[in-house]
């Protein structure tokens, strides 16, 4: 949450892109200790992020496509990872505690942010893909957070708008994973939480 409150903060006043990224290699870490239940788990997380770390880091210094393309695709890779330990550890569990729902909540921002990178890879391949009111910044990237999370949440402005099939077909799914997420998931482990809560008084 501190990333993208902070991130048009930073950018728009300083132009100093290489706080954010020291801000996001500080989530990768801390994403690979929350998972680091297991040497193979941690040791496969540390082998993924260390890509997306290199070209996240490269992006600094060297401006070609190909490399924008491998640091989406490496983020994609390295977020679902994380995503499915978490899933994975909150299933397990037999008692849902406060640390779960938090787990939870956890996962679901990181799909917004898994989405970013996808509808990123979808603007390389088909650009063009999003149709962005005059009034908003033209950089994909800056725009592809805004309207991720907006779509995760159905929120829906309609300022920026997927026109091709693909981008079409992502905010389709995501919105629909968003509120099957919540309305499944989150709102199931509130549940099972306040009854478990109840039983113990």
């Amino acid at each position: 949450m501190a990333l993208m409150v902070l991130e048009p903060l930073l950018y728009d006043r300083t132009r100093i892109k290489f706080l954010i990224d020291i801000f996001f290699t500080v989530i990768l870490f801390t994403s690979i200790y929350a998972v680091s239940d297991k040497k193979g788990t941690t040791l496969v997380a540390i082998l993924l992020a260390l890509p997306k770390l290199g070209t996240t880091w490269a992006n600094n210094f060297v401006t070609h496509p190909l490399l924008y393309f491998l640091d989406s695709l490496f983020g994609i890779i390295f977020i679902g990872y994380i995503i499915i330990l978490i899933l994975r550890h909150i299933f397990r569990q037999e008692d849902v505690s406060s640390e779960t729902i938090y787990g939870a909540i956890v996962v679901y921002i990181l799909l917004g942010l898994m989405w970013v990178f996808l509808y990123n890879i979808t603007e390389i391949l088909y650009p063009g893909s999003f149709s962005v009111a005059a009034v908003l910044d033209a950089e994909s990237k800056k725009v592809l957070y805004f309207f991720s999370f907006v779509t995760l949440t159905t929120l829906g402005y309609g300022d920026i708008t997927p026109v091709s099939a693909p981008a079409r077909s992502l905010a389709m799914v995501e919105a629909i994973v968003g509120q099957m997420y919540l309305a499944v998931l989150i709102a199931r482990l509130v549940g099972i939480h306040i009854s478990q809560s109840m039983m113990k008084k």
